[in-house]
């Protein structure tokens, strides 16, 4: 293993090629069986799906023979380009992580699920891994739609199993039956290609690219009122107003509010953007997580309100309808929020939408409900003026209610 000081990231790589990756990073890495998990956890590597799980303790858990190991990079959210960014630009480094999670797990079936786009530069890569000789599981592609919960660890393997890709309605963690029974690690793709530099450089390494204390770094997608948006690689703990500054080159006194982690994540008052920084337990105080590494942001010409009822309503159109709270619980709460944020406000409060939250929570098949119930907190905590604005017919952005902003 490779431990010497690198500048190399995720996406240091001019070119996608096999030649191009190993004069970068080097030759495939080969730590014994068992190293692997140990180096993670030395890392503070936590998973960059969501969930952000420790992916060294996702490892050890697998129990059983005949493992099976997806590589999930079915990217349902739509302000979330980061994993078709990865797989375009640093294939080869997502190859290299499912091969070494497959090496620790002792699998010979692996599984990469993502977007007919990005299939094509996998393939090229993969034929250039068998042309060089590198021996490595069978890999085999398989094409996602592009749902919000489509990218849904279930849903993947309902996808790779031939069902619908909707998440299913369980109590048995897929790490001890996944696809077809068997049990199955499930990774990002970026998860895994933190995994590949990882083996490379060593824990220490992906410790002190983080800030504050916090380890390594995570892609994110900037979209909104910036100037400059895209997918960039951010150190964790960097402080969100040095984030919106830095990266997407906009004035923090132009912004109103951030919405962090993505439609399953939250917003972020202006205000609080100085003393919260990128870290799951610094964004829990003000109710949002890093999820789909989502930074969206919110300038003063758009109402916030607004723009909370177009996306809950989005929500409550891709639930899987396969439980209560989301035939009935999520369109109900949708049309609450839509009805302060366009019309009058009159007919409901957000009293009775914090109501509708509370019906809804715990009570789904799987976490869609909950995460759009915390979006909905989300909004009526950062929006109150507006919510107050709105019940009395008026807008802070200068429109009279029905009109769009």
């Amino acid at each position: 293993m490779t431990t010497e000081s690198t500048d190399a990231g995720l996406l240091a790589a001019c070119s996608p090629d096999l030649a191009t990756h190993t004069a970068l990073h080097g030759h495939y890495p080969r730590p014994s069986r068992g190293t692997l998990i140990r180096l993670l956890a030395d890392a503070g590597l936590h998973g960059k799906g969501g969930a952000a799980f420790s992916t060294a303790r996702k490892l050890d858990s697998v129990t059983g023979r005949r493992v099976v190991v997806i590589a999930n990079g079915s990217e349902g959210e739509p302000l979330s380009d980061k994993d078709a960014v990865l797989l375009e630009r640093a294939p080869h480094l997502v190859l290299d992580g499912l091969q070494l999670v497959a090496h620790e797990c002792g699998s010979g079936e692996t599984y990469l699920c993502a977007g007919s786009q990005q299939l094509h530069f996998l393939r090229n890569a993969l034929q250039e891994r068998r042309t060089a000789g590198l021996t490595e599981p069978l890999v085999t592609l398989v094409a996602s739609l592009k749902t919000f919960i489509s990218g849904e660890t279930s849903a993947v393997v309902g996808t790779i199993e031939g069902r619908a890709p909707i998440p299913r309605d369980r109590s048995v963690h897929s790490t001890v039956a996944g696809l077809n029974g068997r049990p199955t690690v499930v990774h990002n793709v970026e998860t895994l290609a933190h995994i590949a530099l990882i083996a490379r450089y060593g824990p220490e390494w992906f410790r002190t690219r983080g800030l504050g204390g916090a380890s390594g770094t995570t892609l994110i997608t900037l979209s909104g009122d910036v100037t400059v948006s895209g997918v960039v690689e951010i150190p964790m703990g960097i402080p969100l107003d040095q984030l919106v500054t830095q990266y997407s080159r906009t004035d923090t006194p132009s912004i109103r509010a951030v919405l962090v982690g993505g439609f399953h994540g939250g917003w972020v008052d202006a205000q609080d953007l100085p003393t919260t920084n990128m870290t799951a337990t610094a964004l829990a105080t003000v109710g949002a997580s890093p999820g789909a590494g989502v930074i969206h942001v919110l300038g003063h010409a758009r109402c916030g309100l607004k723009t909370s009822a177009d996306i809950v309503e989005y929500l409550a159109d891709q639930s899987a309808r396969q439980c209560g709270p989301c035939i009935n619980g999520m369109p109900r709460m949708a049309r609450a929020l839509s009805d302060i944020a366009y019309r009058s406000g009159a007919a409901h409060t957000q009293e009775s939408i914090r109501y509708l939250a509370d019906l809804i929570e715990g009570r789904g098949a799987c976490k869609h409900p909950d995460g759009t119930v915390r979006f909905v907190r989300s909004s009526l905590r950062v929006f109150q003026h507006d919510l107050r604005m709105h019940a009395a017919g008026a807008c802070e952005v200068g429109t009279r209610m029905g009109a769009t902003s």
